[in-house]
């Protein structure tokens, strides 16, 4: 009878934690925000942007002065256009997105990355769509 009662119990172990594990990973795409966050990564200059406003920037300082003030405001005009025109350039070619970090219900961690907002907040459960490029809003 003990054993009985001992293997019946073993059993309703071995299901309850079988149920468990199929509630904690029934959906291999579904996890919690964890983060959101928004970033503007400043873009790369090639030269071009400084070639060109060193040049401008030369050719303004130039129509300053004569003599040897002409030249200090011709290199002086060139260094700060070269300055200037790197800066225009970088602004130019910035990225902004949003970068999103989901707890995944197996535990793992997965980034994301978003060019407009996504709809939804932190702590939100959420399932990946498309491959993770939106996200569903769960019921918790």
């Amino acid at each position: 009878m003990s054993r009985i009662i001992g293997l019946s119990s073993a059993l309703v172990l071995s299901l309850s934690l079988s149920a468990a594990a199929f509630a904690q990973n029934g959906c291999n795409d579904c996890g919690v925000v964890q983060s959101m966050r928004y970033v503007e990564q400043k873009g790369q200059g090639s030269g071009v942007g400084m070639v060109a406003g060193g040049v401008l920037g030369g050719v303004l300082g130039h129509q300053i002065g004569s003599g040897r003030g002409n030249t200090v405001a011709t290199i002086a005009g060139a260094g700060v256009g070269a300055y200037a025109g790197n800066e225009v350039e970088k602004n130019a070619k910035k990225k902004a997105y949003w970068a999103v970090t989901l707890r995944m219900d197996n535990g793992t961690t997965r980034n994301f990355t978003y060019s407009s907002k996504p709809a939804v907040q932190e702590g939100e459960r959420v399932k990946l769509v498309d491959g993770g490029r939106r996200l569903a809003l769960l019921a918790n």
